[in-house]
């Protein structure tokens, strides 16, 4: 049985209206999959993502670890596993109430916790694991910003494709899946 999702509070412009939460579209090799993301309770996460996003930092990048049945990462390689440059770490939201439930977004980090960059995660599954519970960096967590709000069908085709090692990166896909490009759809 399907679970309801909170809602998105939806955020207020400086004129105090009521906007539209932001939507992204990334166009990848296996179809299209689109984001609503929550600037109410992921500001600085969401706008580091949209700032990655007009730059068309995505645009080449590829889903470089895919693990069924829990995640899969993109943003930050491209086909020839080649990092892209980044701007500086962002401090991580993790405690800011969004979970880890399958569908949703969040940023990847090293095992310090305010060093997420551009790379993001989907959550293949719901993965409580990954949720805020403490202030050292093994139980911080991962700070969630958004949902996937269609393409959800394209996730789970992605995290089912065959997977190799090369060199660090353990669950590559063995046929490269391409974010052809990343947009801010507007309304």
């Amino acid at each position: 049985m399907a679970q309801d999702t909170p809602q998105a509070e939806k955020p207020v412009s400086k004129t105090g209206n009521v906007t539209a939460p932001p939507q992204v579209l990334l166009e990848t090799t296996m179809g299209n999959i689109t984001l609503e993301l929550n600037p109410a309770k992921a500001p600085i996460t969401v706008e580091n993502f949209l700032e990655y996003v007009r730059a068309g930092h995505y645009a080449g990048t590829i889903f470089h670890r895919i693990i069924p049945d829990f995640m899969i990462q993109g943003g930050g390689y491209t086909e020839k596993l080649d990092q892209r440059s980044t701007r500086s770490p962002i401090k991580c939201e993790a405690g800011n109430g969004l979970s880890n439930d399958r569908g949703t977004i969040a940023m990847a980090r090293t095992g310090i916790v305010d060093s997420a960059t551009s790379q993001f995660f989907i959550n293949t599954v719901d993965n409580p694991s990954l949720n805020h519970s403490g202030t050292t960096p093994l139980d911080f967590g991962y700070a969630v910003f958004g949902k996937v709000i269609d393409g959800m069908d394209v996730v789970d085709k992605i995290q089912r494709v065959p997977t190799t090692r090369q060199g660090m990166h353990h669950n590559l896909p063995k046929t490269p899946i391409v974010i052809l490009r990343a947009s801010i759809i507007k309304k």
